[in-house]
């Protein structure tokens, strides 16, 4: 294949207009001169490609008689160069739809910034299907299309010429086009492949938040989660308003994502305000939002939660924090979907799904006159009662391993498992701050631990007396150091498969200096030896 390189900066078409009046070329381009200036002036007035490219196109198999043309743009960003629009492509050819870089002509034209003329069947092979067989050579034209230094893309065309000279008119056509279309083509790729990325970036973290909060995805298998999962399943797939109840720290947060990020409005916003953190003087503006000069320092249209929620889910954390007159307009958005802004008389009418949260006991506050009677059974629509950690069993320590591997990861800590002793106090303890309690002390354990393992010392005073974990050791020297001689002992055991011979050995024991202590805690080595095959068992 021959290929013949010019500088697009460098054409000379200073006898451009004279050459075509002579038309010694045996095709006259005199009639090409009044529509190049027809797509100039499209081209200025609108910057847009869409509408000026059919008209090129149809410059270049009508009027220059070429048989196959496509014009091809560069996206830097995924390294891709992929057919924009194009005429005289197989179908095969117009599936492909890009072509990657290393391909052929274009390849090399966008690289180089160079206009390419393949002058053989076998050139033109290398982007088109074969030729069929004429005395005149085929050529494949290929035109960069730069702007600012910057190559866009490339326009190409292909052709059988028995004129060189007609082949060299057609070159300087070609060119003065892609020159024209530049900043068209930089426009779209700015707007259109952009917009794209960020739409596809956009799916991709909905989608992985979706996946994060499903209810399945949740940790935790007792049946009591069990149950919540199922409720969470069952009012996700409606619109009805949902009354989470629960302490605090036991995850009613992570429930309302769950049920937003599995519902039919997953795309729209998700806006969570907490009602116990809004001072009284600011509720009103914060949830329904005000209009400029409503008050002293209204310096502007505010849009309240309410207002940035519609189309999606609004949730209203310890929603039993709100006063009276906040509660009264909240009944009328839960009976109408409409409100006006603080110092607005226009009603704004959304469409949302309210989910609400509180750790308090909305019935007593009914009876005591602290919170509406009216409003408490239009949000107990659904309720869902999120089980304390207590109640959960085994679930803390799944939980706990899940915030251990964790931690470790943030903290690049080599830790892999929890010790026997601490997961027996972790199991003892009665979670007065449920889930975020447990966070908490393991982030902790985390970070003081000095081995692979998280060992029971490591845990806080709170769950190491026996008043507040119900375990049998104190906090006074004696009673610690029987404490980490348990742990040390378990741990070897563990080590040696219940051998009692090889446990000694690690501790640096005898065999009956072990046994005695055996004794004293009461521990069996044949336990440990059953366990042995499933390794980290007994914690």
């Amino acid at each position: 294949m021959r290929l013949e390189d010019h500088d697009a900066a460098d054409i000379d078409i200073t006898n451009f207009v004279d050459e075509f009046s002579h038309c010694f070329t045996g095709e006259c381009r005199v009639g090409v001169l009044q529509t190049l200036s027809q797509i100039s002036r499209i081209i200025t007035a609108s910057d847009d490609l869409a509408g000026s490219l059919p008209l090129i196109l149809a410059v270049m198999r009508q009027q220059l008689k070429m048989k196959r043309g496509l014009l091809t743009l560069y996206d830097r960003a995924s390294e891709t160069i992929f057919v924009h629009d194009s005429f005289g492509l197989s179908d095969e050819e117009k599936a492909r739809g890009a072509v990657l870089p290393g391909e052929g002509v274009i390849d090399k034209v966008i690289a180089t910034g160079k206009t390419l003329i393949a002058r053989s069947r076998r050139g033109a092979r290398a982007v088109f299907d074969k030729e069929k067989k004429s005395r005149a050579e085929t050529a494949f034209i290929c035109i960069p299309i730069i702007h600012a230094q910057k190559v866009l893309g490339a326009l190409a065309a292909e052709r059988g010429y028995m004129n060189p000279r007609l082949r060299a008119q057609d070159v300087e056509i070609l060119t003065m086009i892609a020159a024209m279309i530049a900043p068209a083509a930089e426009l779209y790729l700015l707007e259109t492949l952009e917009k794209t990325r960020l739409e596809q970036e956009n799916r991709r973290l909905r989608n992985t938040l979706g996946q994060r909060f499903r209810p399945d995805n949740m940790i935790g298998g007792s049946k009591s989660m069990q149950d919540v999962y199922d409720l969470v399943e069952k009012v996700a797939a409606t619109k009805a308003t949902v009354l989470i109840l629960g302490e605090s720290g036991v995850g009613k947060e992570l429930v309302a994502n769950a049920i937003h990020f599995n519902s039919a409005a997953s795309d729209g916003p998700f806006i969570k305000s907490n009602c116990a953190a809004l001072p009284e003087s600011l509720a009103e503006s914060e949830l329904f939002g005000h209009e400029r000069g409503a008050f002293t320092g209204a310096l502007s249209l505010r849009k309240g939660s309410f207002e940035l929620a519609d189309g999606g889910t609004i949730f209203l954390d310890e929603v039993g924090e709100l006063s009276l007159s906040i509660q009264a307009k909240l009944l009328r958005i839960l009976q109408e979907r409409t409100f006006e802004r603080v110092g607005g008389s226009r009603s704004i009418k959304i469409d949302v799904r309210i989910i609400a949260a509180t750790n308090r006991n909305l019935a007593e506050m009914v009876e005591k006159g602290l919170f509406r009677e009216d409003l408490y059974y239009r949000l107990n629509v659904f309720p869902i009662t999120v089980p304390p950690l207590r109640e959960r069993g085994s679930d803390v320590i799944t939980l706990a391993d899940h915030f251990v591997t964790t931690f470790a990861a943030e903290n690049n800590k080599p830790v892999k498992r929890i010790s026997t002793p601490a997961l027996n106090m972790l199991m003892a303890y009665h979670w007065p701050g449920n889930v975020r309690e447990l966070e908490n002390i393991m982030e902790r354990a985390v970070i003081l631990c000095e081995d692979e393992v998280i060992h029971a010392y490591a845990l806080p005073p709170s769950l190491q007396t026996s008043k507040e974990s119900g375990t049998s050791f104190g906090v006074s020297l004696e009673s610690k150091l029987h404490s980490v001689e348990y742990e040390m002992i378990v741990e070897a055991l563990k080590n040696s498969s219940g051998h009692i011979g090889d446990a000694a050995r690690e501790l640096g024991l005898t065999r009956r200096m072990l046994g005695k202590r055996l004794e004293r805690y009461g521990l069996n080595y044949k336990t440990f030896r059953a366990a042995g095959a499933s390794g980290d068992d007994l914690g």
